[in-house]
């Protein structure tokens, strides 16, 4: 018998295989995406990774045992001295400085995977949350670990840091927060496991975007500056 988490990855395989086949991760593969790319991608990650924090934070303050509380501490710390690493790789391909990259607004993609994840945070619980987060772990190391098979790069690769980095997690993040999500799904109703599975769902389809907005080089639609429409 499937785990409630392995249904949710079987169900999610389109948009899974959309996000391996979108051109800014092929653009990874083939070590041709263009600086103005890989900027737009750091400075709206930088950004969304402020939030996934905030979103700990909030899962902290629903926690009522104190390893449910240090996993989800552990995770503020690895956004905060880990996973700067990828964006570091990033930025040295583009030829700019990290700390450059930081204090943007979101572009429009970015704030709605934000605003959603957030206002399942608020509203939901653990278990809400768990499937609104679990997405973006789970993608980035299947990229990961798919790239590093297809690719096997050596150190010439211009993004050999970047997929090392999420390839060679092993467990990682995502076991852990499986086996949170699968234990806590087991005594649930069908229909709260119908809720949990449109938080991730939606998870799933916002990660699509995100990367879909780093390679369009999305804005919002009027410059506020200028007052003219954008493109």
């Amino acid at each position: 018998m499937r785990s409630f988490t392995e249904e949710l990855r079987s169900e999610a395989e389109p948009i899974f295989k959309a996000i391996f086949d979108h051109p800014f991760v092929r653009g990874i593969a083939e070590g041709s995406l263009r600086k103005e790319q890989l900027v737009h991608y750091v400075k709206q990650d930088f950004e969304y990774l402020n939030a996934f924090m905030r979103i700990y934070g909030i899962a902290i303050s629903k926690c009522e045992s104190r390893e449910t509380i240090e996993f989800f501490n552990e995770q503020i710390s690895f956004i905060l001295h880990s996973e700067t690493h990828p964006h570091n790789n990033f930025c040295q391909v583009a030829g700019v400085s990290y700390e450059e990259m930081q204090g943007y607004p979101l572009a429009p993609s970015a704030s709605h995977y934000t605003r959603h994840m957030l206002a399942v945070a608020h509203e939901g619980t653990l278990e809400d949350i768990m499937a609104a987060l679990l997405p973006c772990p789970w993608t980035y190391t299947e990229i990961g670990k798919r790239l590093l098979e297809e690719i096997q790069p050596d150190a010439s690769h211009p993004f050999y840091d970047w997929m090392h980095f999420y390839g060679d997690m092993e467990d990682g993040v995502t076991g852990q927060m499986r086996r949170l999500l699968d234990g806590w799904a087991e005594s649930l109703s069908p229909a709260r496991k119908k809720r949990l599975k449109e938080h991730f769902m939606a998870s799933c389809q916002l990660e699509y975007l995100f990367w879909d907005m780093a390679y369009r080089l999305e804005e919002w639609p009027v410059n506020m500056t200028e007052g003219e429409k954008v493109g």
